[in-house]
């Protein structure tokens, strides 16, 4: 973004929870200082186990650690800063700094979108048609679908991120929140920004709609599925497979408050995957094992 009287634009003022000092310190900055440890470990543990434990090399852990990586790269991205900021009476940002958080906020957002689609059809493949599941989600689709999320998600990121910063300021520097994200940026620019929300507001539900609706229909075939399965074992089993997976959607699609989103669902996704999948758990339960023998 340029400023149109021309003069030297040093960055932005976070809002956040201003009007309510009382939330910021230290409720809030617990809350955010907790929820980043448990983010980190926990995503690097999912990493590391899914490394090393060669139970869950084969293609039905692979988007595992995929998501993780998102999870990590997202809070690291945006939560130090508002730990920062929660501390800091002026609240500031640097320009290049909200320029980074506005871009890897809507690459690792749309990243997202995609993989839990991903991770849909992975499950729906797992349970419709298993005896096919080895021929059809080999490695090489595993990794072809993973990167084109990867790379289709930093493509959507670097398309409205050029749009927002195309946008000229007049010297408002307070954004409403507690990052930068592309709803609060364009409300600081002195244009008509009609055509530009448009434009943004037409990807922005491409690329929501088109993941949901893969999801949805994957969910209905996978409840077909498992209705028709005769033994109360193989429903079970069935149910297990797809359990975590659409708890995380329930979580990023029913809770698409930014702050919420940033903080807190990168926090919770390792915790259900773990908690929930007896080989993520055993595989950890090894791990601990191997760490503590090579200490004795």
């Amino acid at each position: 973004m340029e400023q149109k009287n021309g003069s030297s634009f040093t960055g932005f003022i976070l809002l956040g929870f201003s009007d309510r000092p009382q939330l910021e310190l230290p409720p809030l900055f617990a809350v955010f200082l907790v929820s980043y440890i448990v983010t980190i470990f926990g995503n690097l543990a999912i990493i590391l186990v899914s490394q090393l434990d060669p139970k869950l090399h084969p293609p039905t852990y692979f988007f595992l650690p995929n998501l993780s990586l998102r999870d990590l790269c997202y809070t690291t991205g945006t939560v130090p800063q508002m730990l920062v900021n929660t501390c800091s009476g002026r609240k500031a940002i640097s320009y290049g700094g909200c320029v980074a958080q506005l871009f890897m906020f809507l690459a690792l957002g749309s990243t997202e979108c995609l993989l839990l689609a991903v991770m849909s059809f992975h499950r729906f493949v797992a349970i419709c048609p298993p005896l096919r599941y080895s021929v059809i989600m080999h490695r090489r689709l595993c990794l072809q679908l993973a990167a084109a999320s990867w790379l289709s998600g930093f493509g959507n990121s670097g398309l409205q991120s050029t749009w927002t910063l195309q946008l000229p300021l007049c010297g408002r520097r307070e954004v409403d929140r507690f990052f930068c994200e592309v709803p609060a940026l364009p409300k600081l620019s002195c244009v008509d920004t009609t055509a530009n929300e448009a434009e943004l507001f037409f990807i922005s539900v491409l690329v929501l709609l088109l993941p949901v609706t893969l999801i949805l229909i994957s969910c209905a075939l996978i409840a077909q599925a498992v209705l028709r399965i005769r033994s109360a074992e193989g429903r079970r089993k069935a149910f297990g497979t797809c359990g975590s997976h659409l708890i995380v959607v329930s979580l990023f699609y029913g809770t698409m408050v930014s702050l919420f989103y940033g903080v807190i669902t990168p926090m919770l996704n390792p915790l259900i995957y773990t908690l929930r999948n007896k080989e993520v758990k055993d595989a950890f339960k090894r791990l601990v094992a191997r760490v503590f023998l090579a200490k004795k």
